[in-house]
């Protein structure tokens, strides 16, 4: 944990915030199966985590999010 998290309690702007595929599912608000066909289209990217897991980036998922 870095020393700026652990004073202000905040992440610092250089800090990324790693979500599972579930925890990305709920934080869109949609299911881990269409989570994984946002990536397999290329539209998120996603990132190995140990032999079988995959992470997204919260800024990523934001960046998913359009305005009408």
């Amino acid at each position: 944990m870095s020393s700026s998290l652990r004073r202000t309690g905040q992440p610092t702007p250089g800090d990324k915030h790693w979500m599972t595929l579930q925890e990305a599912a709920v934080y869109i608000a949609a299911s881990v199966k269409t989570v994984r066909r946002r990536i397999a289209s290329g539209e998120l990217p996603a990132y190995v985590c140990g032999k079988r897991g995959l992470r997204v980036l919260r800024e990523d998922l934001d960046n998913l999010m359009r305005p009408v």
